[in-house]
């Protein structure tokens, strides 16, 4: 039965308790969900810009480098949410023990990668020729909540409960912008940048624990539970593998970068992979929202087709105009000191599309339990690697990244041509 709502009473549309009833239903919804990661992604970008600007392109360049060793470091949050939202949305009937097992294995393998991110913190400090050890210990602790964040997102986006989920990412960003921008307003020091990153990261694991709480550990387990867990266990580990060449593959430019180039020709391709990171991360909503659909028979095959269409159209929008208006992207990643690169930002614009249409399909790999694509991606980073160790310039170090990221998105596209084909195939020899 439905009712009609005085909008000048208290909780009607018009009241601020209207307003917040409407934001609280389009946060339930999917397109709430780009909403949170666009705000979120809008929120990391702008931290990378406070710290652009604030730090100038010499110890930028260390603080990029860092924050692409975390993406590294914390690959298996990525495996894990990957795996948990794959798992409950195509097996619901055993929702309990893959939330059980995928929220206890987070929190062991985030101290366990947490204690061995610290004790490499000497190494990371030699690697990206740091000021000192303080930032690279904080470094490591990020990895901590960064990866129990990961399991926590993973079981929310498998039940497809949009609403916590949202505030989960909306907690990513946000306060990763205001305390770390904080931090860098004190002290303009790399150990400051790291340190409101740690502190920032937390926030949305309270939000996480909160959404989750109340969850029962004390049913009686099965045979069936057991193996359910071991095989959640072994998925994890498969797609901790292919996400972590994903992520090598997108970041560790800018730790080549490091290496090959000066510190100021490598802090400029660092503000560059700001544009990059941008439109990496904007269309990131897409795979949220698809990922569930793309493990579930029967329409996988028309979220991948739907995803691609998507994100090449929005990277060739990116791309044209970063072209277009390559002086208003210069702004947003650090201003003049890094003019010697605005003609060269459109070309970090392709690196960010190339990406976002990989990433597409590693998870559409993912889905589908597929061995290959780990394979291929992880010959995209020893080539990337290789390759790029030979650049003596930003440009050259950018092209190199470029047709490395071609090669991969074509030969996944080719993986994915052939993985239909076949399902076709059996389909038709089962109906016969």
């Amino acid at each position: 039965m439905t009712s009609t709502v005085d909008r000048t009473q208290p909780g009607g549309s018009g009241s601020p308790s209207g307003t917040g009833h409407r934001v609280l239903r389009l946060l339930r919804s999917s397109a709430g969900i780009a909403i949170a990661m666009a705000v979120m992604n809008v929120g990391t970008y702008a931290f990378q810009m406070v710290a652009a600007r604030l730090l100038g392109p010499s110890q930028y360049g260390a603080v990029a480098g860092m924050m692409a060793l975390l993406m590294v470091l914390s690959v298996v949050q990525l495996g894990i949410q990957a795996t948990a939202a794959r798992r409950i949305a195509a097996a619901p009937e055993d929702v309990a023990a893959i939330e059980d097992t995928v929220l206890t294995a987070t929190w062991r393998a985030a101290l366990v990668l947490g204690a061995i991110a610290v004790a490499a913190s000497p190494l990371v400090w030699w690697l990206l020729r740091l000021d000192g050890l303080l930032p690279a210990v904080l470094l490591g602790l990020c990895v901590v909540p960064v990866t129990v964040m990961g399991g926590q997102a993973g079981v929310l986006q498998g039940e497809r409960r949009w609403l916590p989920l949202s505030l989960v990412y909306l907690s990513v960003g946000v306060p990763r912008v205001l305390i770390g921008g904080a931090c860098l307003a004190i002290s303009a020091t790399e150990a400051s940048a790291m340190a409101g990153v740690l502190v920032a990261s937390w926030l949305p694991v309270l939000i996480g624990t909160w959404a989750l709480r109340g969850r029962r550990t004390d049913a009686v387990v099965t045979a069936h539970d057991r193996e359910v867990r071991r095989d959640v266990r072994r998925e994890t580990a498969g797609s901790s593998f292919a996400l972590l060449a994903f992520v090598a593959l997108s970041n560790l430019d800018v730790v080549v970068a490091r290496n090959v180039l000066d510190e100021h020709q490598a802090g400029l391709y660092a503000g560059g992979l700001i544009v990059t990171k941008a439109v990496l991360f904007l269309p990131q909503f897409a795979v949220v929202i698809l990922f569930p659909s793309m493990s579930t028979a029967g329409e996988s095959r028309a979220a991948v087709l739907r995803g691609l269409a998507f994100l090449t159209g929005l990277g060739a929008a990116c791309v044209g105009g970063t072209y277009l208006l390559s002086s208003l992207a210069l702004v947003f990643i650090g201003g003049d000191e890094y003019g010697e690169v605005q003609d060269k930002l459109w070309l970090f614009a392709v690196l960010g599309g190339l990406l976002s249409v990989l990433q597409l399909l590693v998870y559409a790999g993912l889905a589908k339990r597929g061995r290959w694509t780990k394979y291929l991606v992880s010959v995209g980073v020893l080539a990337l690697v290789g390759g790029g160790s030979l650049a003596a310039t930003v440009t050259e170090l950018a092209v190199t990244v470029a047709v490395v990221d071609v090669v991969v998105v074509a030969l996944l596209v080719a993986l994915q041509v052939f993985r239909g084909r076949r399902g076709t195939e059996t389909v038709a020899v089962e109906a016969a």
